[in-house]
């Protein structure tokens, strides 16, 4: 009987040591939080409208590229030369693929960057300790998705 009773007290003892542990850390939790609808942002971003019309302006390049090469391939007679012209051409047409998902990546990340510093400038200003993104979040939070979208013009 005496060893259950030294049993139950280490136990309790440990219980309330680490209920009292788990309140002290949890003390650190910041009370501000903010939430962002990101994709609202993205889109109403002039700089992502206007990465789009150049995307697709490049498009419209590549495909009238394509479509001269084409004609040109097959107006030519000459086996020798229909295939150098072939190689000719799908090496230009690989290279302007490349140098086009280059600059779109590059720009695509410096407006990410731009959207991020944007986010975090707003959370700042408003005194908020961490910023998630809306659909991630069920209920709560400040939404400042509104004045993200101001300073992301």
């Amino acid at each position: 009987m005496n060893n259950k009773i030294k049993f139950l007290s280490v136990g309790l003892l440990t219980f309330a040591a680490g209920v009292t542990f788990c309140n002290f850390a949890m003390s650190d939790v910041p009370s501000k939080i903010a939430v962002v609808n990101v994709q609202d942002v993205v889109n109403s971003s002039s700089q992502v409208q206007a990465l789009k019309k150049e995307q697709q302006a490049k498009t419209k390049e590549i495909v009238a590229f394509v479509e001269k090469a084409r004609k040109e391939v097959a107006a030519t007679t000459d086996v020798k030369k229909k295939q150098a012209l072939e190689e000719k051409y799908s090496k230009e047409l690989a290279n302007k693929k490349t140098a086009m998902d280059k600059t779109y990546a590059s720009k695509l990340t410096a407006i990410d960057d731009n959207i991020s510093k944007q986010i975090e400038a707003q959370a700042k200003a408003g005194g908020y300790d961490i910023v998630l993104t809306k659909s991630v979040v069920l209920y709560g939070g400040s939404d400042i998705t509104d004045a993200v979208k101001k300073a992301v013009k």
